[in-house]
């Protein structure tokens, strides 16, 4: 009876805006209730008030729009982390005059221009981790002269800030009135890898890059800070690393630099997830500690050797040894320390790759297997070493999925307790999504047959025959790298990561991340190999692939990504074009319409 009150409340006052949202309404009891304040059929949003990613819930029955007063202003509690958005926020409404690319079919409404928006949080305190409320409601009146955000928490107000903005166009500013939203993710996790040690990346970039994301609502920036090739955090108490294993003291994360990018990340509701990869691609760490790391300096695939026999699956080798007990030593130092400057709760450790020519160089591990040992069990030493004290630090553990998949070198299940640990697949699709969680496990998707954007720009190595081709053929097909082609907006935004999951199978896929590796990429090019690919992704995680009838939606975005890809180039971030300007100027005209 009490839901019921709430519902049959919340419908009061018809003809009149909804001002709050409650949680417990359903979103059914929403679209009933708003059903009869709004009898009129429901719009879609024209290009200059596109929102991206596209709500849950909006209705907005006539298109009428008001112009926003110069003295507009956001009116809100304040919070360590919201008062800073709502300053940028209200900055940017005030500035930004984004002129859609197609002049839009709206209405001027005679009412009052819209002076101020107000926003409630339910609970101010609920802090910035897997799981927390993201949802928000927002509604502007056509009468009246303050619009209203309501949110759960800090985050999903960060979230709906966002949406208001982009709903503001023209100069001067204008906004759609009579207009409810009602949003919330589908998934959980909504991330971006960025790999900084292959090539390093300025705390600019990183910051620029966790800005869009937030326009985007992304949620964790996956910072994949060390592998082989360089070591760049300064770890206060093994400062060795990065003196040593860094590219150079120029090219080194310091703690200052981590907690602004944290604070920052924060400031945008954004997470930032460390991952330091071990016990593999931990070459670097042989310029500090050459005892404790195998195989490390050495030529990657020794001629004459077969691919089953290489030391690295590309340049760059090392493993840390798990029979050494120095190994321990340092490498919890550096848990200890990364658990302290990132609050994160989630903690990545790698434990991909595990390449079996690498371990079988070291005489420790040699002499190990000669009596009996296996590779597995020089893993399964190394997980159980570690894990409990990733654990202990009230961290939950990441892995790849190697750790439990691989065919050669993998753990048994008793290792990986399923309360602690998350699986983040990247090969083999979904049929890895389905082995993960069939097994019980919680995943994170980034396949790299639809998730990774350095793919389909050729290979990086040298003296590489393959490329000397006459006629056409060879590996030009798959764009010249081992997980191309390049995978195209569209192939992105169609993944549906719980294909093929049963119902409790899906309900264990906490969201899904692209990875920018950084074998062929640095700071030049950051932004335009991630956006707008990664916008497509952001839409399919936040609200779906679908429209209401269960369609795939890919034909009725495209014309909104045009236009979110202007918007964003306006707003700093150089996102690549998706089309020729006159498609965007004649829309639908550059559609298929016969299918292949």
């Amino acid at each position: 009876m009490k839901n019921k009150a709430i519902e049959m409340r919340s419908c009061e006052g018809k003809g009149k805006m909804i001002q709050v949202f409650l949680p417990s309404i359903s979103k059914f009891a929403i679209i009933v209730c708003l059903s009869l304040v709004f009898p009129s059929p429901i719009v879609s949003l024209q290009s200059a008030i596109n929102v991206w990613p596209k709500p849950r819930l909006i209705l907005w029955p006539k298109p009428v729009a008001t112009f926003l007063s110069p003295s507009f202003t956001i009116n809100s509690p304040h919070h360590q982390y919201l008062t800073p958005a709502i300053n940028r926020y209200l900055r940017l409404i005030q500035t930004e005059h984004h002129h859609p690319l197609v002049s839009p079919s709206v209405n001027i409404s005679n009412s009052s221009a819209l002076e101020i928006l107000t926003v409630n949080i339910i609970d101010l305190t609920a802090p910035l981790q897997h799981g927390v409320n993201e949802s928000y409601s927002l509604s502007i009146s056509e009468v009246g002269v303050t619009a209203y955000l309501t949110a759960t928490t800090v985050w999903g107000a960060m979230m709906g800030l966002e949406t208001f903005s982009q709903l503001v166009w023209g100069d001067p500013s204008s906004v759609p009135v009579g207009l409810y939203v009602w949003d919330a993710p589908l998934f959980a996790h909504r991330g971006i890898l960025l790999d900084t040690s292959r090539n390093y990346y300025g705390v600019e970039d990183i910051l620029r890059t966790i800005e869009a994301m937030s326009a985007n609502k992304l949620n964790v920036f996956h910072w994949h800070i060390a592998d082989s090739q360089s070591f760049p955090l300064m770890v206060p108490s093994e400062p060795e690393l990065a003196a040593k294993g860094s590219y150079g003291p120029d090219m080194i994360y310091f703690p200052s630099d981590v907690a602004r990018i944290v604070q920052f990340g924060l400031e945008h509701g954004v997470r930032v997830l460390p991952e330091i990869d071990s016990p593999g691609h931990t070459g670097s760490w042989a310029e500090a500690y050459p005892e404790i790391v195998a195989c490390a300096n050495m030529f990657w695939w020794p001629a004459g050797s077969q691919w089953p026999d290489r030391l690295a699956s590309e340049p760059g080798t090392g493993h840390l040894n798990p029979l050494n007990p120095k190994t321990y030593k340092v490498i919890k130092n550096v848990i200890h320390d990364v658990a302290t400057l990132f609050p994160e709760t989630f903690y990545h450790g790698g434990a991909d790759e595990i390449v079996p020519g690498c371990w079988k160089a070291d005489p420790t591990i040699q002499s190990f297997l000669s009596n009996g040992g296996t590779l597995s069990q020089v893993l399964e030493t190394f997980i159980n070493s570690t894990l409990p004290y990733i654990i202990s630090l009230n961290r939950t553990a990441v892995y790849w999925e190697d750790v439990l998949l691989d065919d050669k070198v993998k753990v048994d299940p008793s290792f990986l307790p399923r309360e602690h640990t998350i699986l983040q697949t990247w090969i083999h699709g979904t049929n890895s999504t389905k082995k993960i969680t069939e097994a019980g496990y919680r995943a994170i998707v980034s396949s790299s047959d639809f998730y990774y954007l350095d793919c389909g720009h050729g290979g990086f190595l040298g003296n590489d025959s393959q490329y000397d081709q006459q006629t056409a053929g060879g590996n030009s097909g798959n764009g010249g790298s081992w997980c191309g082609p390049f995978k195209t907006w569209q192939t992105i935004y169609n993944y549906d990561i719980t294909n093929g999951l049963s119902e409790d199978e899906a309900k264990l896929v906490l969201g899904g991340e692209v990875a920018l590796w950084s074998e062929q990429a640095d700071p030049t090019v950051l932004d335009s190999r991630i956006w707008p690919r990664t916008s497509a992704m952001a839409e399919a995680l936040w609200s779906g692939n679908r429209d209401e009838s269960g369609k795939k939606r890919y034909a009725e975005a495209t014309d909104r990504l045009n236009e979110w890809r202007y918007r964003m180039v306006s707003r700093g971030i150089k996102a690549e074009p998706i089309q020729p300007l006159w498609c965007v100027r004649n829309p639908g005209m550059c559609n298929i319409v016969n299918s292949f």
